[in-house]
């Protein structure tokens, strides 16, 4: 294989605390892949917003961070960044590999190039408008066609990709992502977030995610109904225009005092929660991965999920699955999950089984492959 020198990472989706997984992708496989491979250049191109946080962060330790003039709201200007800015700097630089972190990617790289794409769920259930999932499906398609490698994150994942977009799974490297605990240590108090979020003295059902239509925490508001008085379902990501919805249904179902929305927490409050829930629900319609079920079950917190291909990938036998359209469904496998008794033991062991350090490997055979051809 050749040896692959230097590496620019396109992360030009970056919004610090609302790009959800691609955000939680890059800030696991980034370092990995420089503890991993030390005598490998990496140079991140970003956002503004995703520079200084990057910065802030104390990247520079380890990658060059390169801002470009764009934000992820801003559809032209970040086009424009990927499309001709952003080759236009691999041309001068000339990496070995340019690897796009998220499902877009310049038509005309100037370099090999890998693309990871995580999920063609936004072709599948409406999660954005009509225009930008017409004008993604044509990027989408446009990157995987001249990508040199893909990269997926489960087989689950990349057989329905494959199945939606006519592509060949052979170009495929399935790569699952991997859980670092936070390094600090640090999180906030039990008593702290439960005054601060106002949970009470109630059992915690913790679903972490931004929200989006094919997140379908709707399921969750609708389960609420049937819970007991002691149980508040906290709904904790970032908020989009579906999180209006989700109000709207607590108000007509007469279920705000077992509901909590929550926006984007930090890392010190996430840990927080995971000590003090009593178990987690990730009622998504369609994922890449499901960083979330990993997640919990690293801290031997109970799940019940979507009983998706994909999340059966990740947690194996251990999470408590139901149909994410059946609300009596829903609330069996909560109330399974909130009796569960062996997570906190199987759990860990599960979730050791995903490591970024492995992530970076097969990240960077994907690098080789691609250079060689």
């Amino acid at each position: 294989m050749p040896a692959v020198r230097d590496v620019l990472l396109n992360a030009l989706y970056l919004a610090p605390g609302a790009s959800g997984g691609p955000e939680t992708y890059l800030r696991g496989l980034a370092p990995a892949l420089a503890r991993e491979f030390p005598q490998l250049s990496l140079t991140i191109a970003t956002t503004r917003s995703g520079a200084t946080a990057l910065r802030n962060d104390g990247w520079e330790s380890f990658a060059r961070i390169l801002a470009l003039p764009c934000e992820d709201g801003q559809r032209l200007r970040r086009q424009l960044c990927e499309q001709v800015i952003l080759p236009g700097v691999v041309r001068r630089e000339r990496p070995s590999v340019v690897h796009s972190l998220a499902s877009l990617a310049p038509l005309m790289p100037g370099a090999p190039a890998v693309v990871t794409l995580h999920d063609v769920t936004f072709l599948l259930t409406p999660t954005f408008g009509r225009v930008t999932s017409a004008g993604m499906e044509l990027l989408v398609r446009g990157a995987a066609a001249r990508a040199a490698r893909l990269i997926c994150g489960s087989a689950a994942a990349r057989d329905q990709i494959c199945a939606v977009l006519g592509t060949d799974p052979a170009r495929f490297d399935v790569v699952h992502h991997g859980y670092e605990p936070v390094r600090d240590g640090g999180f906030s108090s039990e008593t702290d977030l439960r005054a601060r979020y106002g949970l009470g003295e109630a059992r915690v059902v913790l679903c972490l995610a931004a929200k989006r239509p094919h997140k379908n925490q709707e399921v969750l508001v609708r389960a609420a109904a049937n819970f007991d008085g002691d149980i508040r379902v906290l709904l904790a990501g970032h908020a989009e225009p579906y999180e209006q919805r989700l109000r709207a249904l607590v108000q007509e179902l007469g279920v705000q005092s077992r509901i909590t929305f929550a926006d984007y927490v930090s890392d010190a409050d996430r840990e927080g929660l995971w000590r003090i829930a009593a178990c987690s629900a990730f009622p998504t319609l369609g994922e890449g991965f499901g960083m979330p079920v990993l997640e919990s079950l690293a801290h031997g917190v109970p799940v019940a999920c979507s009983d998706l291909p994909v999340l059966r990938e990740v947690g194996g036998e251990i999470p408590h699955y139901f149909d994410p359209r059946d609300t009596a469904d829903a609330s069996r496998a909560l109330g399974a999950a909130l009796a569960d008794g062996e997570t906190r033991r199987t759990g860990p062991v599960r979730a050791s089984e995903f490591t970024w350090q492995a992530a970076a490997r097969g990240t960077y055979r994907a690098y080789e492959r691609a250079l060689a051809r």
